[in-house]
C-alpha cells in the first residue's frame, strides 16, 4: 500500500510541527453521510490505524449522532468526491483533530484519541 503525502498535507503538518503520517488510497475512513449536505463545520479526528482503516473519522455539523450507522466506510481515494476539504489534513498523525469551515480552521492534538477504541468514539469526539 503506497502511502501518499501531498505537498499541501506536508505543509499543514509542518505548521503544527508534527511528522506526516500519510494514508494510502486503499485505506478506509469512517465518514458521515451528512458531509455531502454542505453542513458546516466539517470535523475530523484520527485514531490509531488498524488493518486497512486509516483511523480517520469525518462528520459535518455541531453534533455527533448516536446512530450506530452514522459513519460509513469509504476508501481514501473517494474522499475527493465526498469532502475534498478534508484532504489537506489527511497526513496529520493519530491523536489529532480538526474543525473547518470555509472561513475558519482549528487544528489540535487530542491524545485521548490514542487511548480510545471504536466503542468510545462518540464520547471522545463530542465537545
Amino acid at each position: 500500500m503506497p502511502v501518499l503525502v501531498t505537498p499541501e498535507q506536508a505543509s499543514i503538518c509542518a505548521r503544527f510541527k508534527v511528522e506526516p503520517s500519510g494514508v494510502a488510497p486503499e485505506q478506509k475512513v469512517g465518514i458521515a453521510r451528512n458531509v455531502l449536505s454542505g453542513l458546516m463545520p466539517v470535523n475530523g479526528l484520527r485514531h490509531k490505524p488498524v488493518d486497512d482503516a486509516s483511523g480517520w473519522y469525518f462528520w459535518a455539523g455541531e453534533e455527533l449522532s448516536a446512530d450506530p450507522n452514522f459513519f460509513v466506510p469509504l476508501h481514501v481515494e473517494h474522499l475527493g468526491q465526498w469532502c475534498p476539504a478534508v484532504i489537506p489534513y489527511l497526513a496529520l498523525p493519530p491523536g489529532w483533530r480538526f474543525l473547518i469551515t470555509p472561513e475558519y480552521e482549528d487544528v489540535w492534538s487530542d491524545q485521548a484519541l490514542l487511548q480510545a477504541d471504536d466503542q468510545g468514539l462518540r464520547e471522545q469526539a463530542g465537545e
